[in-house]
């Protein structure tokens, strides 16, 4: 598969998924782009802006399978991995899947499960598949886990801690629609609703094919060191207690390889970098109280770091 196959399927895919969520281009965009990356995915937004349709459509378009997990104070780590079952028949234990084998994963207010039933779902996201009594279950590919955290109303919940957050590889916000947009919505859901006449666009294979194809993108070595230095620069600012780690310069240069792709191309600009940076490195870093005071938030502290970060110069492509 080449550049341009891949800039031509994930058109496709937009487009299919503009049927569905109406003038939100950016943010479909990144979800495409945690997509490709292999990356997993935090919504963090208010009720009722298309947190669940952003997944349920994502999941029709690719004709993947679809799993819905509402998270409680009282579910049990068992409700997301499955349990083993004996048969009374064959006299063995047999493995009842869990929710979470499926392909694409929409894991709804996931800071209100407990930390033990939050990390139930964070091990699977990492290592990729589930032990239950022993036996090691691999999970379906491709697999997405798009998780959501409402940004209000925190009581009873338990929220992420930092080293959990940084799994996630974008934190991304639908918001609210535009007037047009909001008054399109009514149009389209006057009779039924968009997403039932959905169809698959691509295979799963020809899927699996971009996110390997997308892995060839040319990083030059003046925009590693740029994707570096951004991350050096959140540890080094005075308002933040702790920085972007290196899986998240990791994430950054495989996020900027998927936008490059996107846009038909098989080397990385600095634009791509400077576009990603915010929701791939806010959400990986905590400022210190005294930020906090001054009512900084890590999005404005990444956003003036790529500001002032001096962008590299010279060649970017291969040739």
């Amino acid at each position: 598969m080449s550049i341009t196959d891949v800039q031509q399927l994930s058109e496709k895919i937009l487009q299919n998924l503009e049927r569905v969520i109406i003038g939100k281009r950016q943010v479909l965009e990144l979800t495409l782009i945690g997509l490709l990356s292999q990356g997993h995915i935090l919504i963090e937004d208010v009720p009722g802006v298309g947190k669940t349709m952003l997944a349920r459509s994502l999941a029709k378009s690719l004709g993947c399978s679809f799993n819905r997990l509402q998270f409680t104070p009282d579910m049990l780590p068992s409700d997301i991995t499955g349990v083993s079952i004996f048969n009374q028949v064959s006299r063995n234990f047999e493995y009842r899947p869990g929710p979470v084998m499926a392909q694409i994963v929409l894991a709804d207010e996931i800071n209100r499960a407990t930390p033990k039933t939050q990390s139930a779902l964070l091990e699977a996201m990492e290592e990729r598949q589930v032990t239950v009594d022993g036996v090691t279950h691999p999970l379906p590919t491709p697999f997405l886990v798009m998780a959501t955290q409402n940004p209000i109303e925190y009581e009873g919940t338990f929220p992420l801690p930092e080293a959990q957050l940084d799994r996630f590889l974008l934190r991304i916000r639908l918001g609210y629609p535009s007037l047009e947009d909001e008054i399109k919505i009514l149009w389209e859901q006057q009779y039924q609703h968009p997403i039932q006449t959905l169809e698959p666009v691509l295979s799963q294979e020809e899927l699996l094919q971009m996110q390997e194809t997308v892995k060839s993108v040319f990083v030059s070595p003046a925009v590693k060191r740029y994707i570096v230095e951004l991350s050096r620069a959140t540890r080094e600012n005075d308002d933040v207690y702790l920085g972007a780690s290196p899986r998240g310069s990791l994430g950054l240069a495989r996020a900027s390889q998927v936008r490059a792709a996107m846009q038909g191309r098989d080397y990385v600009l600095p634009d791509d970098v400077k576009a990603l940076a915010e929701s791939i490195l806010a959400h990986r870093i905590v400022i210190n109280p005294a930020a906090r005071l001054k009512n900084l938030t890590s999005s404005q502290i990444v956003n003036e770091i790529v500001s002032a970060l001096p962008v590299p110069g010279g060649l970017m492509s291969k040739s």
